[in-house]
């Protein structure tokens, strides 16, 4: 079942219920901020302070970063680039059986992305939605001039708490300290009991995050920097649309394409990020 439902501010976001799982997109933003299997707690976190308002980014679930992940070289431009306060386009959906189904939507430039950025692009978001999430976020170059895209799927994942929390499958591999600009070499699993805000590189295999309650295997491909972040106290504090213990109970694991893993996307080229949750 899929209906389409509006807020009183003019809010609009899709839901979806089958018999695997249910999840919410919104429409600003293709932004995924609900996805539950069937007798399951909610996989994806969503701050109870969250804005639900047209040009405000929601904090939670499943934010996309495009066609930069972080802040541009010119700072008056906006943070993570402007697809996730966009209005994107409802495509369509597939109901593919009873337990499957695929939504896909999609954002191209228009007067509005001209002035931020000077790209004719398409870009299109399919999510399958079953007893396992998928996201094929696709850029297509559609200028005549090459350009640069950094991106990220932002995924906050809920736990029970972040004390309890772990993650394996990035031991050995290089990191960039964005807190201390540092380059530094992951020695076994990541643990927390700090602020942690790492761009991992060369990363090739599945990721594993694990708590007390349950376990969330997460691939990627087309992809091969991810990034793990939890603000901790102190930048909790500061951080709006979140209350002062959110931290306790969500990390971020993003597939990205950031730093060295940036892509150049000549004329008619493709690039797709893929990010699996199971």
């Amino acid at each position: 079942m899929i209906v389409h439902k509006k807020l009183t501010n003019g809010f609009e976001y899709i839901e979806v219920k089958n018999e695997a799982a249910e999840a919410k997109v919104a429409l600003q933003g293709a932004h995924l901020f609900h996805y539950e299997r069937a007798g399951e707690e909610p996989i994806l976190w969503l701050s109870e302070a969250s804005d639900f308002e047209l040009g405000k980014a929601i904090r939670g679930g499943v934010p996309i970063c495009w066609p930069w992940f972080g802040f541009n070289e010119d700072k008056s431009l906006p943070q993570h680039g402007f697809a996730r306060t966009s209005l994107w386009e409802f495509v369509g959906s597939d109901e593919v059986d009873v337990k499957t189904t695929v939504l896909t939507l999609r954002l191209t430039h228009d007067e509005k992305t001209f002035q931020i950025w000077h790209y004719k692009f398409l870009l299109e978001l399919k999510i399958t939605i079953s007893d396992k999430l998928s996201m094929e976020l696709k850029t297509t170059n559609l200028d005549d001039s090459a350009f640069k895209i950094s991106q990220a799927l932002h995924t906050y994942f809920s736990v029970s708490h972040i004390s309890e929390t772990a993650i394996k499958g990035l031991d050995k591999k290089p990191y960039l300290d964005a807190l201390t600009w540092k380059k530094e070499l992951q020695e076994g699993d990541i643990t927390f009991n700090q602020e942690v805000d790492r761009v991992y590189q060369e990363v090739d295999g599945e990721i594993v995050l694990g708590d007390k309650n349950r376990t969330i295997h997460i691939k990627n491909d087309g992809s091969s920097s991810v990034v793990v972040w939890n603000p901790w106290i102190e930048k909790t504090l500061r951080m709006s649309a979140m209350k002062e213990d959110a931290y306790k109970y969500f990390v971020c694991i993003e597939s990205a394409n950031a730093f060295d893993n940036a892509r150049i996307l000549e004329p008619q080229e493709s690039h797709t990020l893929v990010a699996s949750f199971s």
